[in-house]
């Protein structure tokens, strides 16, 4: 037993800091580039409202679903949803306002892009706790599928390191403060398995994933459509914003795929 544990925690360590390949990827051109800018951010955009509406709430649902008929599920995986949405707007309406006259420009550029990579590790640290454990748990009971979830899970955490670095990087023009915020996003996924299995396993039943789930679905889709979006579209155009979510959106049904 103690060594499926040890096998366990090791998966879902590479697994977790696979988030690191990504924000390497993200962050190879020195240069400023606005239209990579806006294709990234617009690429981070397209994962996070993907995997919310195709595969978390889905997982909120089913969780939800062992406990409560089809309606009161759904309408629980709805209001954990909205209070996702709630919780995150009003921590962004007390967090210093970006929006100033263009006079300051840069210096506001450089703090919106740094507050939405912040963000997106909220989010993505939050989304991958719960996985951790439930990678965790599943390795446990059996090896074989838990080495299938691990690379399935492992390319899929690379696009979300994406998601966090590429506005760390430009705001800060710092690699390492890009690689380490995204690399901390990845490791909520062992620090999931380890608190949630030593601490934790008691008090986390399937209410209690659906509930987080489903509020992490509607963290992530808020900081898409306020933050993302937006700010892809100012440094780029609408096509190319288009462009960079259909992309982000294709990627991550791939990586899904793998997960089946």
């Amino acid at each position: 037993m103690e060594e499926n544990v040890l096998f366990a925690l090791a998966l879902t360590l590479i697994a977790g800091l696979c988030t690191g390949i990504g924000s390497l990827l993200s962050i190879v051109y020195q240069r400023f580039n606005p239209k990579f800018l806006c294709l990234a951010l617009a690429f981070s955009a397209g994962v996070m409202i993907y995997v919310s509406f195709v595969e978390i709430l889905g997982k909120a649902r089913s969780s939800l679903m062992s406990l409560y008929d089809v309606k009161t599920a759904s309408i629980y995986t709805t209001l954990g949803f909205f209070a996702g949405i709630a919780f995150i707007a009003v921590l962004d309406r007390f967090l210093p306002e970006n929006r100033l006259p263009k006079n300051n420009g840069k210096e506001n550029e450089n703090d919106k892009l740094m507050r939405m990579g912040l963000f997106a590790a909220l989010a993505l640290g939050l989304h991958n706790f719960p996985e951790g454990l439930a990678t965790f748990m599943g390795a446990i009971a059996d090896p074989a599928y838990g080495v299938g979830i691990t690379v399935a899970i492992a390319i899929h955490n690379i696009p979300e390191g994406i998601a966090v670095a590429v506005p760390i990087f430009y705001a800060t023009k710092s690699r390492k403060k890009a690689f380490t915020y995204s690399f901390l996003s990845g490791l909520a996924e062992p620090a999931g398995a380890l608190v949630g299995y030593f601490i934790l396993k008691n008090l986390m039943d399937d209410y209690f994933f659906g509930l987080i789930f489903s509020s992490v679905a509607g963290i992530m889709v808020y900081i898409s459509l306020s933050e993302l979006i937006p700010t892809a579209n100012e440094y780029g155009n609408q096509r190319l914003t288009l462009w960079g979510i259909i992309g982000g959106m294709l990627l991550m049904a791939s990586s899904l795929i793998l997960l089946m």
